[in-house]
């Protein structure tokens, strides 16, 4: 017995892993479901995308499978897809002429300073969103039961327009200098002691600030929003709209993603694996190749706008929507250039250069199966549309309606001079603005933890306002180019003066809307409006001013306001 108890038995058999029935599943999802976004977990970061169909199952960097060569009916039967015919020798491509200009469309600002394009860009118009709605949120967070009064919350004064330049100065500077935590820039600790932070307000004040800090209505809670970015909406409108209307940019454009960081939960929070931050909240943006953002967008999810299938393609004709029959020459990678959507481009005369997945359909089959050496390349060309593939190091697919199959010298940064294909030489010349605009922004991070997604959103858009103005400030201004360092404190040292500007005192005394006492039926009792009623009006209110001497009665909104403006409080 004790023998039998000292050998060793047989091993557990060893689970067979497998991830069959996970296939099945991504199987009849792609061919039942009518969009390709159920299963899209990253997105395309990568300029290149190898051969082999193995390595395409591979590439973690994105599931797309809208334009795979197939065709689905509605009982999930592979269609057969007409083949479009190619052609090996030259064909004539389209010749579009640039009809406008590059150039500002305003006049430029005051002398020409640093502080002139700030406020070119940051105008009264969102100053004013940035306060309204800043201080609509703190009133309806003071009217919720549950604040204690010894909170920060409950000291609010409304805000206004020199205070929050003030804050949104600080907030720029904080990027400047860089220290852990917001509370550390107001230690008086010998290891701190940064005064130029309390010199212009108070911890209290710019966390209270910061906590109210909105850019859209609240809508009702129980209601489910159909727009998830309502909360940014008035952003992305406002900065869309300003870039319009105040700028056109050059004739080379380049359309790419860019995240946010985001790690907590958020229904459409994305990962991207070669990105900086892997997780968080993708944009695409429209840029020129300095780096200049000229339109951008969130993707929400498959529900969105620009959600669904043909999605890479409704990202393209969203963002390049403005722009359109001036014959821009736009720049993207392989998750985005299709030959369906070159055509479509072409018909709006405009040329469409990048990469290209040698999966996507309507690509020639011997551009697909050609086995080249190094430095090798074939193409075809159809319908003003060239498709082809070279080798370097590895094989490259690509796309181009605006430039042939030519082999032309080019010299990389060591010096070295090397053939290339030219489509590939000239995506790899202007295919770099969202890569700059993320390296410049890297410099002077505004990151902070919260838990509150759309404030992230919000700060980001104030860093791309920023970086924007820089940008046309180097571009429009006489003498030699300003560093970003040194526009920055240009910026600051006219929001921030020497001599700080009068602060908004906050006292034990305040102005906020409070509920009456609870009846006997449960809800708060209500009583006549008093302004109401000196328009003859009839209309009762469960809110009233506790701070006022007698206590009146009043709308939460407008009549607390307009009672309190009358009496100078």
């Amino acid at each position: 017995m004790s023998n039998k108890l000292n050998e060793s038995g047989p091993s557990r058999p060893k689970r067979i892993c497998t991830n069959r029935g996970y296939e099945n599943r991504i199987e009849q999802m792609i061919f039942e479901s009518e969009s390709d976004e159920h299963f899209e977990f990253s997105d395309s970061g990568s300029d290149f995308m190898a051969e082999a169909s193995s390595q395409v199952a591979n590439d973690s960097e994105s599931s797309e499978c809208s334009d795979i060569d197939v065709d689905v009916d509605d009982t999930g039967n592979i269609q057969n897809t007409p083949t479009q015919s190619w052609f090996e020798e030259e064909t004539d491509m389209p010749n579009f002429n640039f009809t406008k200009y590059n150039e500002l469309l305003v006049p430029i600002p005051g002398d020409g300073s640093p502080i002139d394009f700030f406020f070119l860009l940051f105008d009264d118009d969102f100053i004013d969103l940035l306060v309204d709605e800043t201080n609509s949120y703190a009133e309806k967070k003071f009217s919720r039961i549950g604040h204690y009064p010894s909170s920060r919350i409950s000291t609010w004064k409304p805000t206004n327009k020199d205070e929050m330049l003030t804050f949104l100065a600080l907030i720029i500077h904080t990027c400047t200098i860089k220290l852990n935590r917001l509370n550390d820039y107001w230690k008086k600790h010998h290891l701190f002691n940064i005064t130029c932070f309390s010199n212009y307000m108070s911890r209290d004040r710019f966390l209270v600030i910061m906590r109210c800090f909105h850019f859209a209505p609240n809508i009702d809670d129980q209601a489910q929003p159909l727009d998830r970015l309502y909360k940014v909406r008035p952003l992305i409108d406002y900065f869309n709209n300003k870039m319009n209307t105040i700028y056109y940019p050059k004739k080379e454009l380049s359309l790419d993603e860019s995240m946010v960081l985001w790690r907590g939960r958020l229904v459409f929070r994305q990962y991207i694996q070669n990105k900086r931050h892997k997780y968080g909240i993708k944009l695409y943006m429209l840029t020129e190749p300095a780096g200049l953002v000229i339109k951008f967008a969130i993707y929400t999810g498959v529900f969105d706008d620009i959600g669904g299938q043909g999605h890479a393609s409704k990202v393209v004709l969203h963002l390049i929507s403005e722009k359109l029959e001036n014959g821009h020459s736009l720049y993207m990678d392989n998750f985005y250039n299709s030959f369906d959507l070159a055509t479509l481009l072409i018909q709006k005369n405009t040329y469409c250069t990048g990469t290209l997945r040698i999966n996507r359909k309507n690509t020639p089959v011997e551009v697909k199966q050609a086995k080249l050496k190094k430095d090798e390349t074939i193409a075809r060309y159809s319908n003003g549309v060239v498709i082809g593939k070279w080798r370097d190091k590895r094989k490259v697919a690509y796309i181009s309606t605006e430039f042939k199959n030519n082999l032309v010298v080019s010299t990389n940064k060591r010096g070295h001079n090397k053939t290339k294909p030219e489509p590939i030489v000239n995506y790899n010349k202007f295919m770099s603005g969202i890569d700059r605009q993320d390296q410049m922004q890297s410099y002077y991070p505004c990151t902070r933890k919260t838990i509150r997604w759309y404030k992230k959103i919000g700060i980001h858009t104030v860093q791309m306002l920023l970086m924007n103005s820089f940008y046309l400030y180097n571009k429009y201004k006489i003498g030699s180019n300003m560093p970003l360092y040194d526009y920055r404190l240009s910026v600051l040292s006219v929001l921030l003066p020497k001599v700080p500007k009068p602060r908004i005192l906050t006292s034990k005394v305040n102005h906020l809307p409070k509920k009456h006492q609870v009846g006997k039926n449960g809800r708060a009792i209500r009583k006549r409006c008093q302004l109401c009623y000196t328009q003859k009006i009839r209309k009762d209110t469960a809110y009233f001013c506790d701070a006022c001497p007698e206590q009146p009665s009043l709308c939460q909104q407008p009549c607390f306001n307009d009672f309190h403006s009358r009496i100078n409080i």
